[in-house]
């Protein structure tokens, strides 16, 4: 499948052709947001360059987070260790990082924190890296001491809004993880040195990234050298349904399998239609099956389980209703997934808030044309207008709001106040001291449903 390239000039189409002709570069550089499409393509060009039975003693991989230039560089003028060619990989490397990604580089953090906190976090360590700020200095609500001023002049393009959201969050998990920036000299001018020189015959360069500033010398250096290959965020909703279909049905039909229609539906719900996500479910899908061709939905529920962030819409649900039962025993569940305490609590805030602010709007007169029992759509419809009108492009999802309105009703605006400033002494005491975070939020949730 060829993929679009965007602003580079390069197709994965392009670079297998020359491959399968002989005409193999000394590095190639695969980036983007698309990681599958990345890996995917990496699998193929290493499968057109190096035989299998090479791979063994001339394949060398180098994650990003761990990356030593100077050990690179010597890696990459030493010879094979047999006859042949040789592939020095560096995944997700973080060189092509500056200030002027930064902003890209938070909203990556953003988008990952909940479902993936560990790549959130080694995105969050470049950001310290590149910004010079030190977690030992962010520690503590060292954070704070960061004024707008500062944010704005550090990270261009981000105006720093809701950054008390993640950031506290980011600091506490790579703390708890023993993660630290180091602020080491820029190795990267060595390697742009080493391949403007010229690699030895045979030895290659693979690079992946997810964000690059192409005015860095090093990337010059590589689209001059190498070859650059693009692959952007499909960001239409059908055309990333195609993509996923057109993928799925290529590794189904190798393996003699079929998806039936309504397990389509299954799958795009339980992977929000991420290509990566969607992969990983259905090589467990294929062993699943075993010798049955066709995959229903029922076997994509039985294998794929709950997703992270229907547990986290659970959780909220479940407390906005008073349900005790279903609170603790979702509380439990995103907590065995590996959900990061202060992430939890920052759901349970938010939905607190919206409910408190819910609140404060019906008490206002402000929404003369709701009424408890109206549907969603009809709210969608003559509601959300005048509460978008209010609040402006910072206004939530409509369902999120008709939820809320919904559960107002359940609870008083004293009480709201009273969860958080019980969410904040939780807050503290997860920062400051060695209680139980489970037994906190548990306690929290039997206060909210019991009152």
């Amino acid at each position: 499948m060829d993929q679009p390239s965007g602003d580079t000039g390069e197709s994965l189409d392009k670079i297998l052709n020359e491959l399968g002709k002989g005409q193999i570069a000394s590095c190639y550089l695969l980036y983007g947001d698309e990681e599958y499409l990345i890996q995917n393509a990496l699998d193929k060009i290493i499968a057109c360059i190096l035989p299998a039975s090479d791979r063994e003693l001339n394949l060398f991989y180098m994650d990003g987070e761990h990356e030593d230039i100077d050990r690179l560089c010597e890696s990459l003028m030493t010879l094979p260790l047999i006859p042949g060619r040789k592939i020095m990989v560096v995944r997700n490397t973080r060189i092509f990082h500056s200030k002027k990604t930064l902003s890209e580089l938070v909203q990556k953090i953003r988008n990952h924190i909940k479902q993936d906190p560990a790549k959130a976090a080694r995105d969050f360590i470049t950001f310290l890296r590149i910004t010079g700020w030190h977690l030992d200095d962010l520690r503590d609500d060292g954070w704070r001491k960061i004024s707008d001023e500062a944010w704005h002049q550090t990270v261009d393009g981000d105006d720093g809004q809701g950054r008390e959201t993640w950031l506290p969050v980011m600091v506490e998990f790579s703390v708890s993880q023993g993660l630290d920036a180091k602020h080491d000299r820029d190795g990267t001018d060595r390697l742009g040195d080493t391949l403007t020189a010229g690699l030895p015959e045979g030895n290659c360069l693979i690079l992946t990234a997810d964000t690059v500033d192409k005015r860095k010398r090093i990337f010059r250096i590589l689209a001059e050298q190498g070859k650059v290959l693009y692959f952007s965020q499909i960001k239409s909703e059908s055309k990333l349904k195609n993509v996923l279909m057109q993928t799925a049905r290529d590794i189904l039909a190798a393996k003699g399998k079929k998806l039936g229609p309504g397990a389509w539906l299954v799958l795009g719900k339980k992977t929000g239609f991420s290509l990566r996500a969607s992969m990983i479910a259905l090589e467990k899908l294929m062993t699943f099956v075993g010798e049955k061709v066709m995959i229903e939905a029922e076997d994509v529920e039985a294998v794929i389980g709950i997703t992270k962030e229907e547990t986290v819409f659970h959780l909220t649900a479940a407390m906005m209703e008073k349900n005790l039962p279903k609170s603790l025993s979702t509380l439990k569940d995103l907590l065995d997934q590996g959900d990061h305490p202060l992430m939890i609590l920052a759901i349970l805030a938010r939905e607190i808030r919206l409910l408190l602010h819910a609140k404060l709007l019906l008490s206002s007169g402000q929404l003369a044309s709701y009424h408890p029992k109206m549907d969603y759509n009809r709210f969608q419809k003559t509601v959300y207008p005048d509460i978008k009108h209010l609040g402006g492009s910072s206004t939530p999802h409509p369902y999120v709001i008709y939820q809320a309105l919904i559960h107002t009703p359940h609870f008083s605006q004293e009480r709201l106040v009273e969860y958080l400033d019980t969410l904040v002494d939780i807050d503290l005491a997860l920062k400051t001291t060695s209680k139980a975070p489970r037994l906190m939020m548990e306690r929290f949730l039997l206060q909210v449903c019991s009152s």
